[in-house]
């Protein structure tokens, strides 16, 4: 057999594909040999054997002539959910290597038997349409796009297409750990086939709500564009515009803007998000999911909270907080922070950008050590310009 990619995979820039060494990721690994790929493997430290499953991927790669890295994560402190964490260092650590090698596309080793899994999972946890589309062929996040095009095609076809070609692989112990959710929502699905309910049905499903979210992310897109406006990366939403909007779509548009300006990945729960509307009825202003929310006089701003960026630190030339670049004269020692009450004070221009104060109190800064040395938002450049990674819109339609 084959396996068949989509043309999302094509071209000739170069592409990283994450590989762990289990069948799937080996699987898409080889039907990648032959373009620029660029493979990467992580590490999570959790296991004994992990890395020579680490090395088990690179002996491929050798062998079929593609470069390979290893990125190992230290960051488990023994607290909260495992996979949940590891899940997202592993697409930090990614992200940050991608943009490292110049890498903007990273092809992921999901299959059609996962999606039924994300599927099965979410519908336990009460998911809406946006849950159960599950995960999705093509993402933008962290600054990569993200590549799903195994999704139509299940294990026991890439087993068949490893076993064809000779090519073995090396199965994770924990995929049989009743511990695990995903472990537990495959052997449900094992036990729902006699009812008719197949991982075929529920990736269907999934594409359906799919098509269902593109539709509702459309029409939160054309509302945008009439409500809503950034300013030097806050939201600013026109109260009655808002109030005029269905439902839904007003929701949408008020999660995307806090999920755009705190670089979210997951939206504030909907309980949250009900309160602290229902308290801007008579507070001038309200705190949530990292952003401050302010009543103005016929809108609302939303812009980042200043007490949520304590402790973010980047050095020149990297992202900060997940969205903002800052270009100008770099040179070794200089690190980016919010810009804060002491940095707003040496910026006496600072009224004259017309943000209101605490948004430029949370406005990216350059510093060297406690010496301010730029604040573009506020002011005072000194050959810096402040760019944002993303827009609004593209957070609308890309999660």
């Amino acid at each position: 057999m084959e396996v068949a990619l989509s043309a999302s995979c094509a071209g000739d820039a170069p592409l990283g594909v994450a590989v762990s060494g289990g069948g799937d990721s080996v699987a898409l690994l080889l039907a990648l040999a032959g373009r620029r790929v660029h493979a990467v493997t992580v590490d999570h430290g959790l296991r004994p054997g992990a890395a020579a499953e680490a090395q088990f991927v690179a002996g491929i790669c050798a062998r079929l002539g593609l470069r390979h890295d290893t990125l190992r994560w230290q960051g488990w402190d023994g607290q909260g959910n495992l996979q949940d964490s590891a899940r997202r260092a592993r697409y930090r650590l990614i992200a940050d290597w991608a943009a490292a090698q110049g890498i903007g596309r990273v092809a992921l080793g999901h299959t059609r038997d996962d999606q039924a899994e994300t599927v099965l999972m979410r519908l336990a946890r009460g998911a809406g349409v946006d849950g159960l589309s599950a995960m999705a062929p093509r993402r933008e996040s962290l600054g990569v796009t993200w590549l799903r095009p195994l999704l139509g095609l299940s294990r026991a076809d890439l087993r068949a297409y490893l076993a064809e070609r000779g090519q073995g692989w090396i199965e994770d112990p924990s995929n049989e750990d009743a511990r695990f959710d995903r472990v537990q929502a495959r052997r449900t699905l094992a036990a729902l086939a006699p009812l008719g309910i197949t991982a075929e049905g529920l990736a269907e499903t999934a594409a359906r709500m799919g098509t269902a979210r593109a539709a509702l992310e459309a029409a939160t897109l054309e509302a945008a564009g009439r409500v809503a406006r950034e300013d030097r990366g806050d939201v600013v939403l026109s109260r009655a515009g808002l109030d005029a909007l269905q439902g839904e779509i007003a929701r949408r548009l008020l999660v995307a803007s806090l999920c755009w300006v705190a670089s979210s990945e997951y939206p504030p729960r909907a309980e949250a998000l009900a309160e602290t509307l229902a308290a801007l009825g008579s507070a001038p202003r309200a705190t949530l999911h990292g952003c401050l929310i302010a009543r103005e006089t016929d809108d609302l701003r939303i812009g980042r909270e200043p007490a949520a960026l304590a402790g973010t630190v980047a050095p020149a030339g990297a992202l900060w907080d997940g969205r903002w670049w800052l270009d100008g004269p770099a040179e070794p020692g200089l690190e980016i922070r919010a810009l804060g009450e002491g940095g707003l004070a040496a910026c006496p221009d600072w009224r004259a950008t017309g943000l209101p104060r605490a948004s430029l109190l949370a406005a990216p800064a350059v510093w060297r050590g406690a010496h301010l040395v730029a604040a573009p938002l506020a002011g005072l450049c000194n050959g810096w310009q402040a760019r944002l990674a993303t827009t609004l819109s593209q957070r609308i339609i890309s999660h």
